[in-house]
């Protein structure tokens, strides 16, 4: 394989590259190739990008219909039957069936895009500067977004520029099982002295991805709702990575019905892996003059027909919902056992997770880098998180066939008996 181009040529800032060292050249379904005919099983699926899999054939041709029919490509924010399509499926499938009412902001083509105007717009709602995130939250790598931002790698980054805006407050768990967090959040709120200043909005994730799958309890959640709902403060649900069907519901936040005052979604959004975004809001928070926040690429058209084409082939009805559940269950068993093989072996380790979003905690950087290095060699793509790296996290493509996901935490499992006997 000729990889000296890449090597010669690209920034130093590549990270998947290094972990997985091989020119691919073809995908679908769970399945990558590289030039040298090797497959590998994706449980890595575009970081959360591609739920539906790669190139799947409902999404693929749709998108091809409409460019045979020499459909818009690129409209800023003008309408197109593109967008009337993707507006009108979401309202009729996803919205009106949870009783939610929103409007919906194109704000650009990317997560970090989405989280931006997310914030910047609950500040110009509430004439509030302080957005309140939470440890080991992930929301973006520009300066909005980093703000709420946990992860001292990627904070401490910016050329000495300080990120403003934010505060933090423990995520559910991070003080240990016995401590609801929320005491301290709720303390600080009511004491004049505590030094919170009263937050335009709360940014979460339930389900915090790069920060190591850590999983937001469905009492706490709905306990967070009740006291951002009791100090006017704006909840913004962060569902780029865990929504759109990852957690077993297409938004994560349904499991503990709550209702937020603003999501957002990216990732799976357009289903085929194309970049879209979107922010939804309640309608009396839309107070935006007209272009002031704008952005060059928030009418994609071709992100549009795809994500109406997985919305309209997958959540028509609950099937698709069930069956995430069923195979969660199944990642969640084999993970346990992996978790008691190492912790047998004198390596600590434990699982989490909801859905088909799910993770390995193996405690240390440098096992779970050896997990994952030597998946790969047996033809398993895998990725780490959380602050060290510690945490094998499974992203596998939510249509994964059984016998593809059962070969894949095959792949895995001896991966963790190589490392335990090594």
């Amino acid at each position: 394989m000729q990889t000296e181009i890449f090597e010669r040529m690209e920034s130093n800032v590549r990270t998947y590259s290094r972990s997985f060292p091989v020119v691919f050249n073809k995908a679908q379904g769970a399945r990558l190739t590289d030039e040298n005919g090797n497959e590998y099983i994706d449980f890595l699926a575009g970081a959360g990008t591609l739920n539906y899999g790669h190139n799947n054939p409902h999404l693929k041709q749709a998108l091809m219909d409409y460019i045979a029919t020499d459909g818009v490509v690129h409209g800023l924010d003008m309408w197109t039957n593109a967008k009337r399509d993707y507006f009108k499926t979401l309202e009729e499938l996803i919205l009106k069936p949870r009783n939610l009412n929103y409007k919906i902001q194109l704000p650009g083509p990317t997560g970090t895009n989405a989280v931006e105007a997310a914030i910047r717009l609950a500040r110009k709602v509430k004439q509030r500067h302080n957005i309140v995130g939470f440890t080991n939250g992930f929301h973006g790598v520009t300066m909005g977004a980093l703000a709420p931002t946990g992860n001292r790698k990627f904070r401490e980054n910016t050329g000495g520029v300080p990120t403003v805006g934010g505060s933090f407050v423990p995520y559910d768990g991070y003080m240990g099982e016995a401590t609801d967090t929320l005491d301290y959040f709720e303390k600080l709120l009511g004491d004049k002295s505590g030094g919170l200043d009263l937050p335009a909005a709360v940014i979460v994730e339930t389900v915090q991805g790069e920060g190591g799958i850590n999983v937001a309890g469905l009492d706490w959640l709905k306990r967070l709702e009740g006291i951002c709902h009791a100090h006017d403060i704006l909840l913004i649900v962060d569902d780029i990575q865990a929504g759109c069907g990852r957690t077993g519901k297409f938004f994560s936040f349904e499991h503990a019905n709550v209702v937020p005052d603003m999501v957002t979604n990216s990732k799976s959004l357009s289903g085929l892996g194309l970049p879209f975004s979107h922010v939804l809001m309640r309608p009396e928070l839309d107070q935006w003059q007209p272009g002031q926040y704008n952005g060059t690429f928030r009418g994609f058209s071709y992100a549009m027909v795809t994500a109406t084409a997985a919305l309209k082939h997958y959540w028509s009805d609950d099937a698709l919902a069930r069956d995430v559940q069923r195979k969660g269950g199944i990642v969640e068993e084999r993970f346990q056992k992996l978790a008691s093989m190492l912790t047998d072996a004198g390596m600590p380790a434990s699982e989490r997770g909801r859905g088909m979003m799910r993770g390995l905690d193996v405690e240390t950087g440098d096992i779970a880098d050896a997990i994952s290095g030597k998946a790969f060699e047996h033809g398993l793509i895998i990725e780490t998180s959380g602050q060290d790296g510690e945490v094998v996290k499974c992203l596998c493509p939510l249509t994964i066939t059984d016998e593809e996901l059962q070969k894949g935490l095959d792949i895995l499992e001896a991966a963790v008996k190589h490392v335990i006997g090594g």
